[in-house]
Formats: structure tokens, C-alpha cells, sequence
């Protein structure tokens, strides 16, 4: 990894792959994968799992506990790649507080790409219900320092490798997007 990154953070909306593209770049760049999903507490899943979309409050302890296992996992010598939605640039830098060197990797796409994908998904909390929130929350990270946006529809190996060029030493730092 970029040794002026310290970790990643694979973002977007509920869809855009985050957990199949932060397992990629965790395999090539022999980091540790950190499920953001994992660390919502019961209440959170709840409210999601009934169409719900969740709240600034919500989310606040929650990125302050990721913060902290990306602190934890850095202090054990892990290269850290954490799924997280991270919508909000607030939350970004709740992030960034934690962990000032944090790269950003935002996969994008569109509402409709993102709801068929989420309706295709067996037995995860989101609902699609919940896609048209989530779309009402995001800030993309556009001209935000250690950001490379993606094209979330490429191929997984082709985000890998886009990534994985993108953190190695002497790596490109702008703000990048591909087609």
C-alpha cells in the first residue's frame, strides 16, 4: 500500500459492491478486510431491515466505532480496507479524525443500477426501499484529498487492478475516475 496511505475506505451506496471490491483489494494488497455492515448495532439493522433509513444519529457511533477498529488495526501492523457506505463528507471526516492518512475509493452508479443490484441480493438487511435515501445522502467525494472514484458497473478484477495501481508506491494521488 501507498506508504502515505495508512487505510481505505471503499464507499458508496447500499449496491455499488463494497463488500466484493474491498475483499479484491484486501487479496492484492494483502490487507484486512473490515465489514463496516458488521459494527451496526442491533438497533440500526432493525431500523433498516423495516425500511427505515437511518439518521446523522445513528450513524454517529457507528463511524466513531469504525474509526477506532481502523485505529486498532493499524496499531496490530494490518493494512485495513473498510466497507462503508461513508455518504456524508461529515462522515468522512468523522473517519479522517480517526485515521488522517485514509484513502477513499467511491464506486458509483446510478439509482436504477443500484436498486437492481440491492433486489438481487439474498438475505441482506437493506432493502431496495431504502436506494432513493441513500441517493438523498450522498455527497460524493468529488476534489476530497486520497479519493479515486470508479465506475462501480466495471468488471471486479478491473477495480482491483484500478486500485491496486492507484495505492502503490509513488502511486497517482488525483482525485480519478474511470469510465
Amino acid at each position: 500500500m501507498n506508504p502515505s496511505l495508512s487505510a481505505i475506505v471503499v464507499m458508496g451506496v447500499a449496491g455499488c459492491g463494497k463488500s466484493c471490491i474491498g475483499a479484491a483489494i484486501a487479496a492484492r494488497s494483502g490487507g484486512r478486510l473490515i465489514e463496516g455492515d458488521a459494527f451496526h448495532p442491533a438497533a440500526n439493522i432493525a431500523k433498516m431491515s423495516a425500511g427505515i433509513p437511518l439518521d446523522d444519529d445513528d450513524r454517529a457511533g457507528w463511524l466513531v466505532r469504525l474509526g477506532e477498529e481502523l485505529q486498532n488495526a493499524i496499531s496490530a501492523g494490518e493494512r485495513p480496507i473498510l466497507t462503508c457506505s461513508a455518504l456524508k463528507r461529515r462522515y468522512r471526516e468523522t473517519l479522517r479524525e480517526a485515521v488522517p492518512a485514509l484513502g477513499f475509493v467511491f464506486l458509483e452508479l446510478t439509482p436504477l443500477q443500484a436498486e437492481q443490484r440491492v433486489r438481487a441480493r439474498p438475505g441482506h438487511f437493506m432493502p431496495a426501499s431504502l436506494i432513493d435515501s441513500q441517493f438523498a445522502a450522498l455527497e460524493p467525494p468529488h476534489g476530497e484529498p486520497l479519493t479515486l472514484a470508479l465506475d462501480a458497473t466495471a468488471p471486479i478484477e478491473t477495480l482491483a487492478e484500478a486500485v491496486h495501481t492507484w495505492l502503490k508506491p509513488g502511486g497517482e494521488r488525483p482525485v480519478a475516475r474511470t469510465a
